[in-house]
């Protein structure tokens, strides 16, 4: 198999348009092949089930990306194969089984992992489409664009960290856009160097990159990759005398002071990051359309802080980026990591274009402080609820209080329906409501389920109707018309996380609504062992 020489372009074309993203880094095509046992071929089915449509690329990890479909659903796969398989196999085997316990409309789907010794390989969604590398080659997205993709990788790895666990292979070749726009991070790589934090720089690097083009090499380089080595190298950032990199705003004209700033920070090892789900809230608060930034320059974004007497850079002072002084601040960033405004290192230096987003100084009410620092937090369910509108003897209600409890290892489940998947035909759906107690920010809801395979959505809603059949049929009927984010419909996991909220919007009732059932020992059945809501 190759050996890598640099990062990858992955790309392969169709009629010239990029189909397909690969993942990692492309190897070095004048390497010479050191085995051929266990190599696959078009046509070859693997599994009895996946056939190998046709060679992608192969990457710096020894992993052959094909296209492949799957005989039996008939539809459109990606494998990702390595050979031999057994111990070298182990890691990318171990992140594609934690991986598909993670379902979010901006992750690829993880649909099989098998190790067959000579080989291993791992089954995943097929996405035609292009990498953000490969967009950006194009040239610098505009800031529209930029912070639309960053939120999206911000949102799937705040689903991932939701469940502990780390993506660990955050870079341009693995964002991937679809020909319908959706973006999605592919492929988690993680090993013993990866942490939820270097994720989180790391789309510092996606924003840094989508802007100007250029890849920062910060705490997420690309993996085997250097800076202008291969034919596939992606361009290192621009830096002054120091090394200090330059600012996306010195790189190129038009980045909004809200994104430099954001972006910079970042990349900046000084300034602690927030974590990823408070980080995919302030990126879903600036994605806004075009026409409408004014409004952010004017009152700018959030910032978070750090505590710094070092003079600035040339190219920092050039920018106009700011770090704030100020402990108080720092204290009450390191505790949410909160995105706060930023004042300057000196006050003759200060960029006029940024006075209306300044922060308060470190001398503001420790009241204040305090109240932000609490603000992302688990929120308490006051009362729970089984929804089931189309029963009359209504003998499933009992045990929701178990989906609260904090204990994954109990929950509610439905009776068995033996004829098809949608509640035999019988029912519409079943349902969990949640009653927060009172209007809350709702930032995300983490669904936990005993089994693979269902079908469901989050609702939102104002009504608390009777416990009864009609009850039940108004509540569904007034919810459905407040959907929050995307259904899961096509999905192999057993963990959903929903976090499509609007940020301006208060919610008190939840719904959290099961519309097919997975596979179970005579017939179809599913359990709703945890539900935790993240808000303030």
């Amino acid at each position: 198999m190759p050996s890598s020489a640099g990062p990858s372009i992955d790309t392969i074309t169709e009629g010239g348009r990029v189909t397909q993203v690969g993942e990692g880094q492309e190897a070095d095509e004048s390497a010479p092949p050191v085995m051929t046992f266990g190599a696959p071929t078009a046509g070859e089915v693997l599994a009895e089930r996946y056939e190998l449509v046709e060679h992608i690329n192969n990457d710096s990890a020894g992993r052959l990306v094909w296209r492949g479909v799957d005989v039996i659903l008939r539809r459109p796969v990606a494998v990702v194969l390595r050979y031999p398989g057994g111990d070298p196999a182990t890691e990318m085997l171990q992140a594609a089984v934690a991986a598909s316990r993670v379902i979010h409309p901006n992750l690829v789907g993880v649909y099989d992992a098998i190790d067959e010794a000579e080989r291993a390989y791992v089954v995943r969604e097929w996405v035609d489409g292009q990498s953000l590398r490969d967009l950006a080659a194009e040239g610098p997205l505009d800031p529209a664009r930029a912070t639309a993709i960053g939120n999206a990788v911000a949102s799937a790895l705040a689903a991932v960290h939701a469940t502990g666990m780390v993506h660990g292979n955050v870079h341009p070749g693995t964002v991937m856009i679809s020909d319908e726009g959706r973006v999605v991070l592919a492929d988690a790589r993680t090993d013993g160097d990866d942490s939820q934090e270097s994720d989180i720089r790391a789309v510092g690097g996606v924003l840094y990159f989508a802007l100007t083009g250029h890849w920062p090499h910060t705490e997420a380089p690309l993996r085997g990759a250097t800076a202008g080595h291969g034919r596939a190298a992606i361009p290192d950032a621009v830096r002054d005398a120091a090394g200090t990199l330059a600012a996306p705003r010195q790189v190129r004209a038009g980045v909004p002071a809200y994104l430099d700033d954001l972006t910079m920070d970042l990349l900046d090892a000084e300034i602690a990051p927030p974590s990823s789900d408070v980080l995919a809230a302030e990126l879903a608060r600036l994605d806004v359309p075009a026409e409408e930034e004014h409004y952010l320059d004017n009152g700018g974004p959030l910032r978070f802080a750090a505590d710094t007497e070092e003079e600035p850079s040339p190219l920092a002072a050039a920018g106009g980026r700011k770090v704030a002084i100020g402990i108080a601040g720092l204290l009450a960033v390191a505790l949410v990591g909160l995105l706060i405004g930023i004042s300057a290192l000196g006050g003759d230096d200060k960029d006029p274009q940024d006075t209306a987003g300044a922060t308060p100084s470190a001398s503001a009410p420790a009241g204040e402080a305090t109240q932000a620092a609490a603000q992302v937090r688990k929120l308490t369910v006051k009362d729970v609820r089984i929804i089931d509108p189309d029963s009359t003897e209504r003998n499933e209600l009992k045990d929701a209080d178990k989906i609260i409890d904090g204990d994954d290892d109990k929950g509610w489940e439905t009776d068995t329906y033996e004829k098809r998947p949608n509640f035999g035909n019988i029912k519409k759906g079943m349902g969990v409501w949640l009653d927060l107690g009172g209007p809350h920010s709702v930032k995300s809801v983490q669904v936990v389920l005993s089994a693979t395979g269902a079908t469901a959505q989050l609702l939102g809603g104002t009504t608390n109707p009777a416990s009864t059949s009609d009850g039940d049929n108004q509540l569904v009927t007034d919810y459905k018309k407040d959907p929050i984010g995307r259904p899961f419909e096509d999905h192999d996991g057993t963990t959903m996380v929903f976090n499509g909220f609007d940020a301006d919007k208060k919610y008190q009732y939840l719904l959290f609504w099961i519309t097919e059932l997975p596979p179970s020992e005579g017939g179809y059945k599913l359990g709703v062992q945890e539900i935790t809501v993240q808000g303030s």
